[in-house]
């Protein structure tokens, strides 16, 4: 009976392994050579498997390199699962980020080799940026089922956690694509912070002065 009971576990993890090391070969293949002259066969000769292997894990080579990053959604969501009730959503939603950004164990996209390339190449390739798009999606799902729990409300009836999470994520969104355009890997947490500011009115811009113009402008004098 031991042996039945470990069985499947055994299974499970060398299909985990499997799949971490179909991600790896991706991940490194497509930074090292690009994403347009990386191929499904390569990915799986890297990785010592068969073509089939690699279609049972996923449907394409951008859903392998991004592997990676998945799980990252579900860190932030368990990260605002663990807040406090009493706090208002998106107050949750960032700490919940910020939490992700300084724990050392979650390993956030500034601290992980190689994430910021992998993220400036989404931001160049059209079919890897919709890919990277739905893994964005996905997490927002979730993160509208816990909000809404927070709540205690129904998200299909009421509004609020949508506009919390789609408020949130907008700002992690922006951040992430400054981070991106500026070229400062180590600066992330610093535009998420600056990101979420700005969205609560914290920000303060300081408008400038009026243009000066000439009192005599058009007015010549004789």
């Amino acid at each position: 009976m031991n042996r039945e009971r470990k069985t499947p576990e055994r299974r499970s993890r060398k299909a985990r392994r499997t799949r971490d090391t179909l991600a790896q070969a991706a991940f490194e293949l497509v930074l090292d050579n690009g994403l347009r002259d990386v191929t499904v066969e390569e990915i799986a000769e890297r990785a010592d498997v068969d073509r089939r292997t690699f279609s049972r894990y996923f449907t394409s080579k951008e859903a392998a390199v991004l592997d990676s990053v998945r799980g990252d959604g579900d860190r932030i969501n368990d990260a605002l699962r663990a807040r406090p009730a009493g706090e208002p959503p998106l107050t949750a939603y960032r700490r919940a980020v910020l939490d992700w950004l300084a724990d050392p164990e979650a390993e956030a996209w500034h601290r992980r080799p190689r994430i910021f390339e992998l993220l400036v190449l989404a931001e160049r390739e059209p079919t890897l940026y919709a890919a990277f798009h739905h893994i964005r999606v996905d997490a927002q799902e979730d993160s509208l089922a816990i909000v809404a729990a927070r709540l205690g409300v129904d998200p299909r009836q009421d509004i609020r956690p949508a506009v919390a999470v789609a408020a949130g994520a907008g700002a992690l969104l922006a951040a992430q694509a400054a981070w991106v355009r500026g070229g400062c890997p180590d600066e992330l947490p610093q535009l998420v912070e600056q990101a979420f500011d700005a969205l609560s009115g914290e920000l303060v811009h300081e408008p400038a002065g009026p243009a000066s113009h000439s009192t005599t402008e058009g007015n010549g004098t004789s």
